[in-house]
């Protein structure tokens, strides 16, 4: 029996230093899936839909989206709004992972069918024990399901 190639984990995340730090998080959880890392919502989009610098890449969708909201050219709640448009993406799990407590941002997440919202904690060590109960639930753990 043929196993299906382990989905990415698509990190948005505009912060080298956030983005190390989640990436480091994720390998330290042991995780299998390749985890791709892009700066804004602009290039989020371009990966989703194979576009720009994407247009070649291999793949599937994204297992999972760790998705931050405070971002330049786009941000995290234009790129949610626009794959919850999307039929193909409508159902891809999206967590935001931000340091953002507005809860304007928080109700409007919910409200654009976000599957979780994470508070980045300032602590590190709580930071690696968020994103890795965050990589095993989403990439190994919940299944999406089958488009109708």
């Amino acid at each position: 029996m043929k196993h299906a190639p382990l989905r990415t984990i698509l990190l948005v995340e505009d912060s080298p230093v956030d983005a190390e730090m989640t990436m480091d998080a994720l390998r330290d959880a042991n995780l299998a899936n390749p985890v791709t890392h892009v700066e804004d919502g602009v290039d989020c989009l371009d990966w989703l839909y194979r576009r720009g610098g994407f247009a070649q890449r291999e793949g599937d969708d994204p297992a999972v989206v760790l998705l931050d909201i405070k971002m330049p050219r786009m941000d995290g709640l234009e790129v949610l709004t626009q794959m919850r448009a999307d039929e193909r993406f409508r159902r891809t799990p999206v967590v935001i992972l931000s340091s953002s407590r507005e809860e304007t941002d928080l109700v409007r997440s919910w409200d654009l069918g976000v599957n979780a919202y994470v508070i980045k904690p300032v602590d590190v060590a709580q930071f690696f024990q968020a994103v890795r109960t965050l990589g095993q639930f989403w990439a190994v753990l919940n299944q999406a399901p089958d488009p109708e």
